[in-house]
């Protein structure tokens, strides 16, 4: 059951079940009340070069199928991360991986290179859904030279893996992925949440203090596992993927549209425990359908792999005179 999600330092996980950043804390609150042993990885809330407070509420609210939340990256920032958090980390037998966030190239790479060594810190989730404010406000997700450029100045500031996720709200999101790839990411992330907002008739205004917020949940499921097929296919790098994942079979799907690993999200808030019967029921169909090896069945929805295996198995037999 166990993955590489950036071969490049062999950072490699027990199983492909990950907690996704803002939906399970810095991850010692719920190391207090149950054993997160079992995880592939944790990924931490957002980081900051310093601490934000968020937005004012409402800044989450419940949707059909799903729900919308425009926290706001609040965070203690990346100082009391490594202060506080990370000594707690490096005692863990499970990775951790720090999300980070900036308005700023220069926030992405002093974030990152305060990071860069740090006992508990096993790699490094950058979140480039935000905007940039010297490119007038254009989100670094939103276009190819953005992403690339932010990947590389992190991706020379420090020696952890970095791990780059993408926001579904682009033209062309494969152009961002193929870009963030060439610029040194190990590993792509997908999806961030999709623009959203919600009304309350009765206020007869939006339900959020920001208007518009991100929908996750398993109403965004179809879009997010469609991107995933479509980007699994432009990189050679391994694929993440996020969105409306609440069962082993979810998991799955995203599997067979060839990502590597899964990100919870939305199912941890729903219930913090639901990994372990996720990971549990992942291996339990891998046992039953024969699949030693999940490596076996990575992008096996894509035609162009099936062609592949049946090539490689029609060798096969030629090789034993069959």
């Amino acid at each position: 059951m166990d993955v590489v999600i950036a071969q490049r330092t062999g950072l490699a996980l027990k199983n492909p079940v990950i907690a996704a950043s803002g939906t399970f804390g810095y991850g010692v609150e719920f190391a207090r009340r149950m054993d997160i042993s079992g995880l592939g990885c944790l990924i931490s809330k957002g980081t900051t070069r310093e601490p934000r407070t968020g937005n004012r509420p409402v800044r989450l609210t419940e949707t059909p199928a799903g729900m919308l939340n425009a926290i706001g990256l609040q965070n203690v920032g990346v100082d009391a991360v490594v202060r506080e958090k990370a000594p707690i980390w490096a005692s863990w037998s499970i990775p951790v991986l720090v999300n980070v966030s900036g308005t700023s190239i220069e926030d992405y790479t002093y974030v990152a290179s305060r990071l860069d060594g740090v006992a508990g810190v096993s790699g490094i989730e950058l979140n480039i859904s935000c905007p940039n404010v010297k490119d007038a406000g254009t989100m670094f997700a939103a276009e190819p030279r953005l992403a690339s450029e932010v990947t590389q100045a992190v991706r020379d500031v420090t020696e952890l893996p970095v791990i780059v996720k993408l926001s579904p709200n682009v033209a062309d999101i494969r152009e961002i992925a193929a870009a963030v790839a060439a610029s040194g990411a190990d590993a792509i992330s997908l999806v961030n949440t999709f623009y959203g907002m919600a009304i309350d008739v009765g206020r007869r205004a939006p339900t959020l203090s920001t208007v518009s917020g991100g929908v996750s949940g398993p109403a965004i499921k179809p879009l997010a596992l469609h991107l995933v097929y479509q980007v699994a296919q432009e990189v050679s790098i391994p694929v993440i993927g996020i969105g409306g994942i609440m069962t082993a079979s979810d998991a799955i799907e995203f599997f067979l549209a060839g990502a590597t690993a899964v990100e919870l999200a939305t199912a941890l808030l729903v219930n913090p425990g639901c990994w372990i019967d996720i990971a549990s029921d992942i291996e339990a169909w891998c046992r039953r359908e024969g699949v030693r090896d999940l490596a076996d069945i990575i992008g096996g929805a894509n035609s162009g792999f099936r062609r592949k295996a049946i090539k490689r198995k029609a060798g096969e037999l030629r090789a034993a005179g069959r």
